[in-house]
């Protein structure tokens, strides 16, 4: 069976390739199926049966156009236990999700391993890197907008599923950072790099996996239950107080921002682009509640802690940051706090996410992510007491304190620019407001009654 031309395969799955991508979390198009997908580039990675096909494609959705990267299986026939990443058929070709195909994800580690250069594609590892070949992959399923594919307890491989023009500031600032001998992120090992928009970018990185570690989300959820299961404790006695974790967790970020300092150095914030972010902050309010009628009454305390912030007269220094980090972004390994997916904020453009920002945004990420530990068990065990709420409360002002300690110890204490920080907070908050009102209508309560907090001190109002 011969195979057909790559582009024509591509352009002949436009229909399955749409109704293929609507199932996927990475795209973020809640359920809508695309307008058109439209082929850009086709590289044979590997011939034969199965086939491997990688490929850049532009989808359209709600008038805006993406590019998406594919790796994609080419068989007579896909084997059952591959059901569910089938794509489609060209004449008597089957093609599916090749992520899903371990023993056919392994070419992919190979190239990088061998530093082949194919029609465009360059696979390079990292200098002085010797990678084992032939290891089978293993396709994580946690991830929301990005693929990883874990090979042999050893490496793994993220694929950046809507791979941006340019510089990619999760692969340079891991390797700005190990060069740096910071023990806070996993060794960068190699990376796929090809031409997007024209661009040289990057498709996918590979770095060093830690299979004994533990995510902060799942350690934080976990001390939120333990002091609910206990009602006569106090948030410093129940057995899963995770205080001191949030303390080095803080030492671990502050370590994280001075080495990214002393590395790419910084600056003060400049006065029109301070005005350019109050003004976005207003705006994103604005838009947010023209949807969510709930967070109106929030809206004048809101605007005057925005107003509080840029009139403050102390200057606010800038550096490159993580841009987007949480307790999902963060793994306790044996040792230390490690930060992962440098990527930033997935929905602001890329010339932001390279850029110098507020290392308070960080912090500011990292405290309302406290705050959604304890109020999503609140929301998942059904309509909490007064009793509950007061002990998430306290969780949270508790874990808070201590995340800010341990950053103090390292770097400048957070707590001094508070005006500021506040309305970080609260621009994150509203964020999530309009995110919530998207796509989970249970968890909207959340960010909403964060807000509430916020402006009353940390008491809901």
């Amino acid at each position: 069976m011969s195979s057909p031309d790559p582009m024509e395969l591509l352009s002949g799955l436009a229909e399955p390739l749409a109704r293929h991508l609507v199932r996927q979390r990475w795209l973020g198009s809640a359920g809508r199926e695309p307008d058109s997908v439209q082929p850009l580039s086709a590289t044979v990675l590997r011939e034969g049966d199965p086939g491997l096909l990688h490929a850049l494609v532009s989808v359209r959705l709600d008038q805006q156009e993406t590019i998406c990267q594919l790796v994609l299986g080419t068989s007579a026939c896909v084997p059952e236990h591959l059901g569910e990443a089938w794509v489609g058929a060209v004449g008597e070709l089957a093609v599916y999700d090749a992520t899903q195909n371990g023993a056919l994800a392994t070419t992919l580690l190979d190239l990088i391993a061998s530093g082949t250069r194919l029609d465009g594609l360059t696979f390079t590892a990292e200098a002085g890197t010797q990678l084992r070949t032939g290891l089978r992959g293993r396709l994580m399923t946690a991830e929301q907008s990005n693929s990883s594919l874990v090979f042999g307890h050893r490496y793994i491989l993220k694929l950046f599923r809507k791979p941006a023009p340019g510089r990619n500031p999760d692969l340079w600032l891991h390797r700005v950072l190990y060069a740096a001998g910071c023990r806070h992120v996993a060794r960068p090992l190699g990376a796929i790099t090809g031409l997007v928009d024209g661009e040289q970018s990057t498709l996918a990185m590979l770095q060093e996996f830690l299979p004994a570690v533990a995510e902060g989300w799942a350690m934080a959820g976990t001390s939120v239950r333990d002091l609910l299961a206990d009602p006569d404790a106090g948030a410093n006695q129940a057995g899963g107080d995770f205080a001191a974790e949030a303390d080095r967790m803080g030492r671990a970020v502050a370590q994280v921002h001075a080495d990214l300092r002393r590395t790419l150095g910084g600056e003060d914030e400049d006065p029109a682009l301070v005005d350019a972010t109050f003004r976005e902050m207003h705006a994103r309010l604005d838009t947010v509640m023209a949807d969510v009628s709930g967070l109106r009454p929030y809206a004048a305390d809101v605007r005057e802690v925005y107003q509080r912030a840029a009139a403050a007269t102390d200057a606010v220094p800038i550096q490159y940051i993580h841009g987007d980090l949480h307790l999902g972004q963060v793994l306790r390994t044996a040792r230390t706090w490690l930060l992962i997916d440098f990527e930033g904020e997935p929905v602001e453009p890329v010339s932001v996410r390279n850029s110098m920002r507020s290392p308070l945004r960080d912090v500011a990420g990292m405290l309302r992510s406290f705050d959604y530990a304890a109020r999503h068990i609140l929301i998942d065990h059904g309509p909490p007491g007064k009793q509950a709420r007061d002990r998430a409360a306290e969780w949270v002002q508790r874990n808070t304190a201590a995340f800010c300690e341990g950053y103090a110890a390292v770097g400048p204490d957070p707590r001094d620019h508070q005006a500021l920080l506040l309305a970080l907070q609260l621009d994150k908050a509203v964020y999530e407001v309009g995110y919530e009102h998207a796509n989970r209508q249970d968890w909207l309560s959340i960010p909403l009654g964060s807000i509430s907090s916020l402006l009353a001190g940390g008491e809901d109002r």
